[in-house]
């Protein structure tokens, strides 16, 4: 398999730096305040779980280096006590990519998924399988490493995600279709994780992962000594989201990218030429017809 940092990682090698398996660097979060009986000590045990689970776990074959791992964040909100030890909960989970040469980190994911019930108990393990159903909080965080995986390597290589998103796929094809756990079927809604992976694995959405690649590597990746080749490049690969929208409607993927990049895409067109501003104007004000007047800022 192509390395997802094939360049960053030789540079780091030469400098000497040791590599580890883990590859994500996730800060995580539980907010309680709605909860009204249970210990917040058991809260605070789970939250070092999540923790651990996700920084821990080796979720693939490929050698990190420690400044190489991935930057992302959990928030897990519960929202109801079902009962002493099951709970409803949304999970705001984002991640972000370094950009070559500079210090700014461009956000990958940006997402809020409102259906995450799941039961524990303090103390209680999370276990990492990809081929069978443990509990629901464990199959959810699994998920979405290999969501933030597959984002995260389709940006370094062309479609270098799918075996992550592949990953992501048999996780979810492991999970009751009973109706017990929500989000993970397609009658559960247009924007859950069956939505999601669907998309990112789809023939159609393959002009937007395309697109994706090319808007980092030789987009923003060259912005910091080449900032009107750089921009120009995202400025043509507008066209690849246009495509999306006209074959795909109502794509659950186009709403991940205005989450996560509508106000970085406002940000670079403003220095842009009067060519490109009129171009991302009319593209993204159609993609995001809500949000139109936000575009046209960028003039």
């Amino acid at each position: 398999m192509i390395m997802r940092r094939s360049i960053f990682l030789l540079l780091l090698l030469l400098s000497g730096f040791t590599l580890e398996a883990q590859e994500l660097n996730c800060n995580v979060r539980i907010n309680i305040q709605k909860l009204q009986t249970v210990d917040p000590a058991v809260f605070e045990t789970l939250e070092q779980s999540i923790r651990d689970f996700m920084n821990n776990t080796s979720w693939t074959q490929e050698d990190f280096a420690q400044g190489e791992r991935i930057d992302c964040n959990i928030l897990l909100t519960v929202q109801e006590e079902l009962s002493p030890t099951t709970f409803k909960a949304s999970l705001a989970i984002q991640s972000s990519r370094p950009i070559y040469n500079s210090d700014y980190q461009t956000a990958l994911l940006n997402h809020i998924d409102q259906d995450v019930q799941f039961s524990y108990q303090q103390y209680q393990p999370l276990q990492f399988s990809t081929n069978t159903f443990n509990d629901n909080l464990s199959s959810v965080l699994s998920f979405y490493a290999y969501i933030i995986l597959g984002l995260d390597f389709d940006s370094f290589a062309l479609y270098g995600g799918e075996p992550y998103f592949q990953t992501a796929q048999d996780i979810l094809n492991t999970t009751p279709q009973n109706g017990q756990f929500q989000g993970w079927r397609s009658m559960d809604g247009n924007r859950n994780r069956f939505w999601m992976v669907e998309n990112l694995l789809s023939p159609r959405v393959r002009p937007y992962r395309e697109a994706m690649y090319n808007y980092h590597r030789y987009g923003l990746d060259v912005m910091a000594e080449q900032p009107n080749e750089g921009r120009a490049v995202i400025a043509q690969y507008l066209d690849n989201l246009q495509d999306v929208y006209q074959n795909y409607p109502n794509s659950m993927i186009l709403q991940m990218f205005l989450n996560a990049k509508s106000d970085e895409i406002i940000e670079i067109f403003k220095r842009g030429t009067s060519d490109e501003k009129s171009k991302t104007i009319r593209i993204m004000s159609r993609i995001d017809a809500t949000n139109a007047n936000e575009y046209r800022t960028i003039r």
